[in-house]
């Protein structure tokens, strides 16, 4: 999927995107929509009114990656449009992406121990 590693946040676009813009419509809506800079280490992720299909903007060292998602059955579980952007976990990301909500409960994420 994602290289995970060079991934600063990730923002969700709430509400529906036409999702017949390419990377420069996606871009400028990042940067005169959100007041955010497209060419940031960021997740950019975009859904369409039939909340079926995924497009995620990602700027990485030269060039923009454009991943789109389509699904054949079922629909993504989008927050509704209460705000213009949605600032979320890689986790939450997962999360929708495998069809599940952003609002449910989860055990918190445990890291190791570290021995002294």
């Amino acid at each position: 999927m994602l290289n995970e590693a060079g991934i600063g946040r990730v923002y969700l676009a709430c509400g529906s995107t036409d999702l017949r813009k390419s990377i420069d419509g996606l871009a400028v809506l990042v940067k005169e929509g959100f007041k955010l800079d497209p060419f940031s280490p960021c997740l950019f992720v975009f859904c369409n009114r039939q909340r079926d299909k995924i497009k995620i903007l990602h700027w990485e060292h030269n060039g923009f990656w454009l991943h789109y998602r389509r699904l054949e059955r079922g629909k993504f579980q989008w927050p509704a449009r209460n705000s213009a952007t949605l600032k979320i976990s890689r986790r939450e990301l997962r999360w929708l992406l495998d069809g599940l909500s952003l609002y449910q409960k989860a055990h918190p994420e445990v890291t190791a121990r570290t021995i002294l």
